[in-house]
C-alpha cells in the first residue's frame, strides 16, 4: 500500500506540533478552551479509517468548533433562578451567548447571574409565567434586550410536594404547575417561532420533561404535565422543522437541585452510584440546542439519570 502523503501547504514540511486530541470530542466541541485538533499533517490510520476524525481547514467542521456564535446566538431560559435551569443558562453565558435569565425569584436571579462566567452577558428577568401576561413581558422584555431569541429552554416549574397524590392535589395546585409547564412553555415557544420565521432564522428549543411522564409516582399534576410537554415537543417538532427550527426535550433523573431533596439511600437504585447534579444536565443541554452540533436532530427526548430508568425504583407503591 503506497505510503499516505502530507497535506500540502506551509506547515506540511518540517513540523514539529503534534497532533494531540482531547481527551473526548465532547471536550473539543462543547468547551471552547478545549484543546483542538490541527491539521498540519494527514495523521491516520494505514488503511485510512480514520481520516474522517481530523477536520478540514478550509471547512467548518462543526465537531471541532465552538458550538454557538455569540455574534448571532441568543437564548431566553426560564427557571434560571437555581437548579438545572441556573445551570444551562449559566453555560449558555459561558459560551458567550447572551441570555435572558427568568425566573420567580429577584434573589435567585441576581446570584444566578452573579455566580455566572460572564455576568455581563446576562439579562435578568423577574415574573410569574403561570399568568399569560407575564409571557407576554417576558418575550417584550427579550426581544428588546437580544432581538430574536435563537435559542429557547423552558425549564420553569412550580415545586412538587410528595403530599400532592390524586385525593390530595387542590385545583389550584394542578392549574398552576400546567399554566407553567404547559401553557407559558406553548405561548412562549410560538411567539418565539413567529419572529424567527419572519426573519427566515434558525432556532433550536429545548423543554425539560421527566421520568414521571412515562410512569406514575403520585403526583398526578407534575406526571400529566410533563407528559403533555413531552408531547408538545413532538408536535412542535413536527410544525416547526420546516421553519430550520428544532425542538427536542431533555430528560432528567433524580437531580440534587432546585429544591428537590433526595434521600441518599435512593443513589443505590442508581446504576451509576449517586444522584445527579444540575451540572450533570448542562453539557447535554448546550449539545442538544447547538444548531452545529445537532443540526439534525428535532424531536427526540435525551435521558440523563445516571440509568435509574433501567431500574424498577418509578415504580410507585399503591396508597391504602
Amino acid at each position: 500500500m503506497p505510503a499516505r502523503q502530507a497535506a500540502k501547504g506551509p506547515s506540511s514540511e518540517n513540523h514539529s506540533a503534534s497532533l494531540v486530541p482531547p481527551r473526548f470530542f465532547w471536550e473539543a466541541s462543547v468547551r471552547r478552551a478545549a484543546p483542538q485538533w490541527r491539521r498540519d499533517a494527514i495523521v491516520a490510520s494505514p488503511c485510512g479509517a480514520l481520516d474522517w476524525l481530523l477536520p478540514d481547514p478550509e471547512s467548518d467542521m462543526s465537531l471541532f468548533s465552538a458550538p454557538f456564535d455569540p455574534a448571532t446566538d441568543t437564548a431566553l431560559v426560564t427557571g434560571a433562578g437555581n437548579g438545572i435551569g441556573r445551570a444551562i443558562a449559566q453555560a449558555l453565558v459561558g459560551e458567550g451567548v447572551r441570555t435572558v435569565f427568568a425566573d420567580v425569584s429577584a434573589e435567585r436571579v441576581s446570584a444566578a447571574i452573579g455566580a455566572s462566567e460572564r455576568p455581563g452577558h446576562a439579562v435578568p428577568w423577574v415574573g410569574d409565567l403561570a399568568r399569560l401576561d407575564a409571557c407576554d413581558a417576558l418575550l417584550a422584555a427579550s426581544h428588546a434586550a437580544l432581538g430574536e431569541v435563537t435559542h429557547f429552554v423552558h425549564s420553569a416549574s412550580p415545586p412538587r410536594r410528595e403530599a400532592d397524590h390524586a385525593l390530595a392535589v387542590d385545583r389550584r395546585t394542578w392549574q398552576e404547575m400546567h399554566a407553567v409547564n404547559l401553557d407559558a412553555g406553548f405561548h412562549l415557544a410560538r411567539e418565539i417561532a413567529k419572529r424567527l420565521i419572519a426573519a427566515k432564522r434558525p432556532g433550536s428549543f429545548l423543554f425539560l420533561t421527566s421520568l414521571h411522564a412515562g410512569t406514575p409516582r403520585n403526583l398526578p399534576h407534575y406526571s400529566t404535565a410533563k407528559a403533555g410537554m413531552a408531547m408538545l415537543v413532538k408536535e412542535l417538532a413536527k410544525t416547526f422543522g420546516r421553519h430550520d427550527i428544532r425542538v427536542n426535550a431533555l430528560v432528567p433523573g433524580a437531580i440534587a437541585a432546585g429544591g428537590f431533596v433526595a434521600d441518599a439511600s435512593l443513589a443505590r437504585h442508581i446504576p451509576l452510584g449517586r444522584l445527579g447534579e444540575a451540572k450533570d444536565l448542562a453539557p447535554m443541554a448546550l449539545a442538544v440546542l447547538s444548531n452545529k452540533l445537532s443540526a439534525y436532530v428535532t424531536g427526540a427526548a435525551f435521558v440523563v439519570d445516571g440509568g435509574l430508568s433501567l431500574t424498577n425504583w418509578f415504580e410507585a407503591p399503591v396508597l391504602e
